[in-house]
This record gives structure tokens, C-alpha cells and sequence, in this order.
């Protein structure tokens, strides 16, 4: 099958690469979207070698199940052993054994298959196109703000970050809490969030310190840290819904001092997700960026690496 391969240091393209014979479910990919997190695994996040891309579209090629068979799927990308106790508790996500799609011992979607359990796998309604279910991953790791943290209407809200991630966040926040402000740098990016509704800000103003109930960091960096601390409230909440892969020291004293509640948010229900996308009440229509065939994924890895660009496709 046609595939990139990241060996640790460069990603190349194989035409031939041998294809999974796990016995799992296969999927033959119709389009991959580039995440933040695969730019990360490229500057050496999780020292992954494999082939990248967990957020992806597909049709099911060959199952334990004929009805699933020609199915049009997205798949949760946290594979558990299946025998320890967060597995039998249902939270395959934290098992100690786990493999993760694309980046934690298992081969991704920058591929034409890839290989899942079936229990992972989730059907699309005709209704979403294969563009929007590409985000139902990402999508669903917004939506897990809202399993962990019992928002309130009246509280202020703080999203740090103004790329992908950070406005998926801001179109599932808006959902329960419609004062929200997101604090970015850059304007094109933060333009289009105006038209959501929410303050868009470059910058923290002293008025802005210590002045928000709720904030979520999704922007990766200490930096980014840094400012979500001087814009908490004391015994506030803050969620951290990036990693944070930089080597530098943070600084914790105000969440000390401060008293704060550190919430870390990773993956969530695809459910939420797809009901969302498939009734209209999340649009992702205008987070679209470009498609690239998948062998010309050097120029797409460069061009979602561009600081305006949105979500970016490979399509085997």
C-alpha cells in the first residue's frame, strides 16, 4: 500500500509498504487530517516510528462482521489490552499497554489502510461529509471538557490558543457558556472566531488578570501556559488540553498560591461528536483549509506547519 513512514528523523513515502495483517478490522482511508499533535511527534514528541495521522474517514474493507463491511467509519484511536483494570473499567484511553493510532505503537492513517478493533470503529451518517468526520476526533476531545467539568452558564471563559484545536473548543464551550474570549496571535485566525460570536484578544490587558472562572490552555507551548496562569481566578479551573512538549522548566507557584484546579483533558466520547457535526449545532465547514494528495505530503506537512493555516488533508 502507498504510506508515509516517520523513521525518528525524516518522513518518507513508500509505495509499497506492507499493509496490516493484525486479523483487525481494515479500513481503506479517504482522508487524513494533519493535527498538531503529528507536527509535535515530527519535532520528537513520543519518539514514535511508524506511520503518522490519527484523524481520518473510511471505508471498511474487510471485517469479523459483514454488515460493517462497506460502512463508511472514524475510529477512536486508544487500543487497550483489554485485561487490566482501566480496561475493564472502560477506559481503554489510560491502560498501561495501550496502543494509540498514529502515535504510540501503531501504524496511522497517512496510509491507503489501517487496522483497527471493530469496537473502535464508529459508522458516519451520509449527512457529514468526509471532510467534517475527519474532525469527529479532535471534535470529541472538545467535548470531553464537558464530561469532566460541570460548566455553569454564568462563568467567564478563557480559551488560550486561536489554532485547530482552540477553536473546536470554542464552538463546543459556546454550547453551555456564551461569554467567552479567546486570547491568540494571530489576527487572521482570531477574525474568523469573531464571527462565532466570542472577544478575540491579542495580548492580556491588566484588566484581563486573575479574571476568569474557567481556562483552557490549547496552545501547546509555556508560553501559553504562562499566560492561562495570570488569567485564572483564584481557585479557578484550568483545563490543559495540549501537551506541552517544550524541555523548559513551567513555573507552578501560582497554581499553588492560587489555589487552582488543573483539569488534563485528552481524548473523549465520539458520540457527542458525531450527533453534533450530523445536526448541524457544530460547523467545521470554514476550518477547512486544503487537501493534498498523500504523496505530496512534505509540501502539506510544511503548509499546515504555516501559522494561518487551518486543517490540512492528505488523500491516499
Amino acid at each position: 500500500m502507498k504510506a508515509t513512514y516517520f523513521d525518528g528523523k525524516n518522513l518518507n513515502y513508500d509505495d509499497n509498504y506492507p499493509a496490516s495483517k493484525s486479523g483487525e478490522t481494515l479500513v481503506r482511508v479517504n482522508l487524513a487530517g494533519i493535527c498538531g499533535t503529528d507536527l509535535e511527534i515530527l519535532d520528537g514528541y513520543m519518539k514514535y516510528h511508524g506511520i503518522l495521522g490519527h484523524e481520518f474517514v473510511g471505508i471498511v474493507e474487510k471485517s469479523e462482521s459483514p454488515e460493517l463491511i462497506g460502512k463508511r467509519v472514524v475510529g477512536e484511536i486508544n487500543v487497550g489490552c483489554g485485561v487490566c483494570d482501566s480496561c475493564k473499567k472502560g477506559m481503554e484511553r489510560h491502560c498501561p499497554n495501550r496502543t494509540v493510532l498514529g502515535i504510540l505503537n501503531r501504524n496511522g492513517a497517512f496510509a491507503e489502510f489501517l487496522s483497527l478493533p471493530e469496537k473502535n470503529l464508529h459508522i458516519i451518517p451520509d449527512s457529514i461529509t468526509d471532510e467534517q468526520a475527519v474532525f469527529v476526533e479532535p471534535l470529541a476531545a472538545a467535548f470531553e471538557i464537558k464530561e469532566q467539568v460541570l460548566l455553569q452558564p454564568q462563568w467567564s471563559i478563557a480559551v488560550v490558543g486561536d489554532g485547530r484545536l482552540a477553536q473546536l473548543i470554542i464552538k463546543v464551550l459556546k454550547l453551555s457558556c456564551p461569554n467567552i474570549t479567546c486570547f491568540g496571535r494571530h489576527q487572521s485566525k482570531l477574525t474568523g472566531i469573531l464571527t462565532d460570536g466570542v472577544k478575540i484578544k491579542i495580548g492580556i490587558e491588566s484588566s484581563d488578570k486573575q479574571s476568569f472562572d474557567l481556562v483552557v490552555e490549547a496552545t501547546g507551548s509555556n508560553s501559553g501556559f504562562s499566560d492561562t496562569m495570570k488569567l485564572i481566578k483564584p481557585r479557578g479551573i484550568v483545563v490543559l488540553k495540549s501537551t506541552i512538549a517544550s524541555r523548559e522548566n513551567l513555573d507552578l507557584t501560582p497554581t499553588v498560591v492560587n489555589e487552582i484546579t488543573l483539569v488534563g483533558s485528552r481524548c473523549g466520547l465520539f458520540k457527542p461528536a458525531i450527533d453534533a457535526l450530523a445536526t448541524g449545532m457544530v460547523s467545521v465547514d470554514s476550518m477547512i483549509d486544503s487537501t493534498y494528495p498523500l504523496e505530496k505530503f512534505s509540501e502539506a506537512i510544511q503548509h499546515a506547519k504555516k501559522p494561518d493555516t487551518l486543517k490540512v488533508f492528505l488523500k491516499p
